[in-house]
């Protein structure tokens, strides 16, 4: 069993910078894949940012590449989502995720283990 619990959200003006923390405990967390998700009032949890177990190999949607850098810490068993140049289109309430082994790191079905989430809310 793994808790996540994330932190960090708020509300910034567009072109600002927040940086999401999601901290584990239970199961070993450097032996889990981390994704980040999130989902806006009446759409569907979309993918983020996924970092395998070493932190040596990271995915992004292409909506935040070049913007977000996801990032973990095994000591600390904390991951991590920095995210600048936030645009009015980031708000949502982000999830942080974990699973030993998701086929699909894209894929939110993948995941068994979620935070309850923080809200970001982006100014216009």
């Amino acid at each position: 069993q793994v808790q996540l619990v994330e932190s960090g959200g708020g509300l910034v003006q567009a072109g600002g910078s927040l940086k999401l923390s999601c901290a584990a405990s239970g199961r070993t967390f450097s032996r889990l894949v981390m994704g980040w998700f999130r989902q806006a009032p009446g759409k569907e949890r979309e993918f983020v940012a996924a970092i395998n177990w070493s932190g040596g190999s990271t995915s992004y949607a292409d909506s935040v590449k070049g913007r977000f850098t996801i990032s973990r810490d095994n000591a600390k068993n904390t991951g991590y989502l920095q995210m600048n140049s936030l645009k009015p289109e980031d708000t949502a309430v982000y999830y942080c995720a974990a699973d030993v082994r998701p086929v699909n790191a894209m894929n939110p079905n993948e995941y068994d283990y979620w935070g309850q989430g923080t809200q970001v809310t982006v100014s216009s």
